[in-house]
């Protein structure tokens, strides 16, 4: 089950008079071009890992790539801060990436056209770096962690409150139960960062709170610039905390 697009558009983009044509398929690339970039960008440093020399499809943590830029405490703390957001264009294997990247197609599809690509890009990088935080609290700081699945987990949070928000009970019944399914998986599975996953989970929940704030009136007549600096004031808390417990 994956969720449709069909419903999502900003209220702003409902207002305007769209042409409709025949064999239209929902959004498309000129629709969602921060999800395509992300994605691009994740397939990327998955290739330059294989070309680092760890060999093959199933690297594991063995990349030299992974190892200069994945997410670890002991790393953080001596300074390498970057590696709060480069962990979260790496993955551990094909199926790691496949996983993720599917979600981000099917996601990025349903909210970048409904929140616009400036929020979508905030709201993305905020779950990560919240993701980070949660990975860093709940982690050895010895150990890595890599993935997107902090950041996809807060589209997932925030696709479902911004869809509950506009009255898309159906659509939001569907990302509920998706969501419970991925949270039992992060539970059930050894090896899943419950921590990243959480963390990740509960920058997405917030930063779509303001959203639906926003879109209510209550943050005034500026509400697109408070949205987005509410968004990253998040992910600089998240960095904040992040170095202290790392």
């Amino acid at each position: 089950m994956t969720p449709t697009p069909v419903g999502m558009r900003c209220p702003e983009c409902s207002k305007q008079r769209t042409r409709v044509t025949r064999g239209a398929a929902g959004p498309g690339r000129y629709d969602t071009p921060a999800t395509y970039v992300l994605i691009v960008l994740n397939v990327l440093a998955f290739l330059a890992e294989i070309a680092s020399g760890a060999g093959g499809f199933n690297l594991g943590t063995n990349s030299s790539l992974i190892g200069d830029f994945g997410l670890r405490g002991i790393s953080v703390a001596d300074g390498e801060w970057y590696r709060l957001i480069t962990g979260g264009f790496l993955h551990a294997g094909l199926l790691h990436l496949g996983f993720n990247m599917f979600a981000l197609f099917v996601l990025g599809r349903v909210l970048e056209p409904g929140i616009g690509t400036p929020r979508f890009v905030a709201l993305y990088f905020a779950s990560l770096l919240a993701g980070s935080f949660g990975a860093l609290a709940m982690t050895d700081p010895l150990e890595l962690t890599v993935g997107a699945s902090g950041a996809i987990f807060g589209l997932f949070g925030a696709t479902f409150v911004i869809a509950r928000g506009r009255g898309l009970d159906t659509l939001a019944s569907e990302l509920g139960f998706l969501l419970l399914i991925n949270l039992a998986l992060t539970f059930g599975i050894s090896g899943i960062s419950v921590g990243g996953h959480l963390g990740g989970l509960a920058g997405g929940l917030v930063c779509a709170l303001f959203i639906i704030a926003g879109e209510r009136g209550m943050l005034g007549p500026r509400r697109f610039a408070v949205e987005i600096l509410a968004m990253s004031a998040i992910g600089i808390v998240s960095i904040a905390g992040a170095l202290a417990v790392a």
